[in-house]
């Protein structure tokens, strides 16, 4: 092997893992039997899982002071940032393909849009329940 020396005096050679040959009682890696299947670690926590159980939220139809026109609301979010329901409100919108906004601690989706609402709290672990007219 050729060796170079660097200006501070630290030794380079073009192989780093070279030493690591010379030792035979190192175990198998992952790749040395091909019919075993790979090792899934169970999980013991539920650290990483999502969370099915974060409260119910109300989603109500509204129409007045608003010239007749049907705005979808989601409010009564516990232990949720504005952070995430600005997040929670853009997949609403894209799916909804319509416009909304965060206000007063709901989401307001224009029109009447309940049922794609309650599928999309449903899958970030809500319990939606219609409430109101």
């Amino acid at each position: 092997m050729s060796e170079k020396k660097a200006s501070e005096g630290i030794i380079l050679t073009p192989d780093p893992f070279g030493a690591l040959a010379g030792l035979h009682s190192l175990p198998a890696g992952p790749g040395a039997s091909p019919n075993s299947a790979p090792v899934i670690p169970t999980k013991t926590s539920q650290r990483g899982q999502k969370n099915t159980n974060r409260g119910r939220v109300d989603i109500v139809r509204q129409t007045a002071h608003r010239g007749g026109k049907a705005v979808t609301v989601a409010r009564n979010f516990t232990g949720i940032g504005l952070a995430e329901k600005q997040e929670l409100a853009k997949k609403m919108q894209k799916a909804c393909g319509v416009g909304g906004t965060v206000k007063d601690g709901g989401i307001e989706i224009q029109g009447d849009k309940r049922e794609e609402m309650k599928r999309i709290l449903t899958e970030a672990g809500f319990k939606p329940v219609f409430s109101g007219g």
